[in-house]
């Protein structure tokens, strides 16, 4: 029997993904109940279009069903799993659409609120945006492009016009700056 949908202490979404790779439809079902209103939200806001979120969050639940097996709980949480799908799904979507241009303001929104069923529960998303607002200019800008909006170290040295190597420099130091001012 699949966990009540709105008990989320008693939710297992490993063994949940786990049922998905053993071809048990109600695991999938019991995610999509669980979580589809907000990876909806999700998609919504990086694509930016309700109809194109849509379409995202389907071709998202398809790949959660058709790629469960490959979830290593070895490598994060289940749930930080699936929103990793829908948030590469749409983000895909987004490369395809050269005029999509997320501003700063949503882009730092997005980030803190993603956070939460990424990393971890219970994180302050306040507390987070006021510790990526300490961070330079450059560390925020190069953490946002490399975890919201998706971009390579590559592209992010490209768009940034800076030396790779000066890239990924930033990005490390500035997660550990977060990580310090969070803990």
């Amino acid at each position: 029997m699949p966990p009540s949908a709105n008990s989320d202490i008693d939710f297992d979404y490993e063994s949940a993904l786990a049922a998905c790779a053993r071809g048990e439809r109600f695991a999938l079902r019991a995610i999509y109940m669980r979580e589809s209103r907000r990876l909806l939200g999700v998609a919504t806001r990086l694509v930016r279009r309700r109809e194109l979120a849509e379409e995202v969050l389907q071709d998202a639940f398809l790949q959660i069903w058709e790629k469960a097996s490959t979830f290593d709980p070895s490598l994060g949480s289940g749930r930080g799993w699936i929103y990793s799908v829908v948030r590469y799904r749409a983000l895909n979507e987004i490369r395809k659409d050269a005029r999509m241009d997320v501003t700063e303001d949503e882009t730092l929104h997005y980030l803190a609120d993603q956070q939460q069923p990424v990393e971890q529960e219970g994180l302050d998303t306040d507390a987070f945006a006021e510790c990526m607002k300490h961070l330079d200019e450059k560390r925020q800008q190069s953490i946002m492009l490399a975890f919201v909006d998706g971009y390579s170290h590559e592209q992010i040295a490209e768009t940034l016009h800076t030396p790779l190597g000066t890239i990924k420099s930033w990005i490390r130091r500035g997660l550990t700056a977060l990580k310090e001012c969070m803990s």
